[in-house]
């Protein structure tokens, strides 16, 4: 199929799912967007690598990698959303927009479903490889998401952990990972879509796979992850989460500063 016929069924796909997902649950919790967007991300990069024109083996090798990714990520986040209160990010968004909260909401679900389609299509390019053989960027690529899901997979526990004990939950958790990273989980998470840049080395145009760890990383630090986490966690962890973030790196794992200017 057309790679731009393939990119057109996708998002279309991926809408209907985000349309269907806001008139049963979004209206009353947002927070399902996210798990939408892991699993339609994921989906699409099955359906993408079944139709892509590269060398069968490779296109398993994406279809896998996306599903796996995928369903990890959509089951921790489903059971985060489906276990706690509305993410406050979206409560922030529902007091913001008033009466036209559903409409808007509606928007964004749909804002969703767009991207997930962009950030299906570093796994289409991938796809698209036709070396009859598996390489050493395969290779790379293969080693960099595994790296990737064990690292976020063990972030994720380790948070979960820490916020298992009753006592801990309005301190800031810098245990582990969480020591070297204030957001260890995003690190990894961006980590992850350099897998399909290299995997795309022997793709038609294959450099256009960088897209997906460029615009996740704007996300991630600007717009999406880091923005609007911090700022609930300063409203609930107050000094303790300055301290923090004074010592800790806020994206990259690196050892903490030894002291906390006041």
């Amino acid at each position: 199929m057309n790679t731009w016929a393939l990119l057109g069924c996708g998002w279309l796909l991926a809408a209907a799912v985000m349309a269907a997902l806001w008139a049963a649950v979004g209206r009353r919790n947002a927070g399902v967007v996210d798990v939408a967007w892991s699993f339609s991300t994921a989906l699409l990069g099955v359906f993408f690598a079944a139709f892509a024109d590269g060398w069968w083996i490779r296109r398993g090798l994406v279809a896998a990698l996306a599903a796996i990714w995928g369903v990890r990520l959509g089951a921790y986040l489903f059971h985060r959303v489906f276990s706690e209160a509305e993410d406050g990010r979206y409560q922030a968004l529902r007091r913001q927009w008033g009466d036209s909260a559903s409409r808007r909401l509606f928007a964004f679900f749909q804002l969703q479903a767009f991207w997930a389609a962009m950030f299906a299509a570093p796994m289409l390019i991938a796809a698209r490889g036709a070396a009859a053989s598996l390489g050493w960027w395969d290779l790379g690529g293969l080693a960099i998401w595994v790296a990737a899901i064990s690292g976020e997979s063990l972030a994720d526990r380790q948070l979960a952990a820490f916020r298992g004990v009753p006592g801990n939950r309005r301190l800031v958790c810098n245990v582990g990972l969480w020591r070297y990273s204030r957001h260890p989980n995003y690190f990894f998470e961006w980590l992850h879509w350099w897998a399909y840049v290299l995997i795309a080395a022997s793709a038609p145009w294959g450099w256009l796979a960088l897209a997906g760890p460029v615009v996740m990383y704007y996300f991630l630090t600007r717009v999406t992850g880091i923005p609007p986490t911090e700022a609930r966690a300063i409203e609930t962890r107050g000094d303790a989460y300055r301290d923090y973030q004074r010592t800790t790196s806020a994206f990259f794992p690196w050892p903490p500063r030894r002291d906390s200017i006041r």
